[in-house]
């Protein structure tokens, strides 16, 4: 087996569509089937089931999957730790992160360091934190900015290098008295992400720590500036992070209001790939990154996984 066949094989996954695969890894259909075939023969076992809806992997292909991964993972790691070792390592980087960390956390940073490191290259992607995990996975971005939801996996580091407080926000013009508990809370309309999402996960689960049903959604918005101007507009409640509310409290738009219950943070964090050998440029970035991102005090640090 060969790395093109297995990001071929990846990508086929990805997609579920022979078509829309095709086009992310550059080849004609004709040329994805063949290799598709090939690793079929040289595997001994069918890796996906075909039909009109399109491919779905086989048992036998989710089992590749992983290993398909970290071959790959692990092709990318020993080129680049001969081309450092060679001294000819690539100053590129790649950062994904979600929209608010990136306007809030990350641009005054990487202002500055593109100042001082003219010839250091940086990509941004913005997406949703599931989104991003997959990007991540698959190393079309190197470092990603997230909030933290507890879920584990070996083959990243994870380091938390900040804490931001989410806050209870509504319309400015409402009056609405603050909430005597969390079940009041709970009747009232909100306005959220998509379940899935981290702040969506954070809502939902300080309820269900009281042992309440989370409240009804009256809106669902794929950005926290646009929930903040619905919340402005007094379609309901919003639970946001503090970072993103400056503007919006200074011209009285929403009013920020206590929390019934017990306070609420996330966990900002920076996840990158596990590797024997860190890329120079990859190793300055995050150094760079875990002293200016808002520093929490060392005694509060935490490294789950070294790396």
């Amino acid at each position: 087996m060969t790395p093109r066949q297995l990001k071929t094989f990846l990508a086929v996954i990805r997609h579920g569509n022979l078509t829309r695969a095709a086009v992310e890894v550059n080849l004609a259909q004709s040329s994805l089937s063949d290799h598709i075939q090939a690793l079929e023969e040289e595997m001994g076992v069918e890796l996906f089931l075909r039909s009109r809806q399109g491919v779905a992997p086989t048992p036998a292909g989710m089992a590749l999957k992983a290993y398909a991964e970290e071959i790959l993972a692990l092709n990318d790691e020993a080129q680049t730790a001969a081309r450092v070792a060679a001294g000819i390592s690539e100053a590129s980087i790649t950062l994904g992160t979600l929209e608010t960390i990136a306007a809030e956390r990350l641009a005054p940073w990487l202002s500055r360091l593109r100042r001082q490191n003219p010839d250091l290259g940086l990509k941004l992607k913005v997406g949703g934190s599931g989104e991003l995990h997959a990007k991540l996975q698959h190393g079309s971005v190197d470092i990603v900015f997230t909030f933290d939801r507890g879920q584990q996996d070996e083959r990243f580091v994870t380091r938390r290098i900040a804490s931001e407080p989410l806050v209870l926000i509504a319309a400015g013009s409402s009056q609405i008295p603050p909430p005597e508990s969390l079940a009041a809370l709970r009747t009232a309309p909100f306005i959220a992400t998509a379940a899935g999402c981290i702040y969506r996960h954070l809502l939902d689960t300080a309820f269900a720590e009281a042992d309440l049903a989370a409240p009804a959604v009256a809106a669902e918005a794929d950005s926290i500036a646009t929930i903040i101007r619905l919340v402005a507009s007094g379609a309901g409640y919003g639970l946001v992070p503090s970072l993103a509310l400056g503007p919006s409290i200074a011209r009285g738009d929403v009013v920020e209001l206590p929390w019934p219950g017990r306070a609420l943070a996330a966990s900002l964090v920076m996840m990158w790939r596990r590797r024997r050998v860190q890329p120079p440029h990859i190793a300055f970035l995050l150094q760079s990154a875990s002293e200016n991102l808002s520093p929490i005090r060392p005694a509060d640090a935490r490294l789950r996984h070294a790396g």
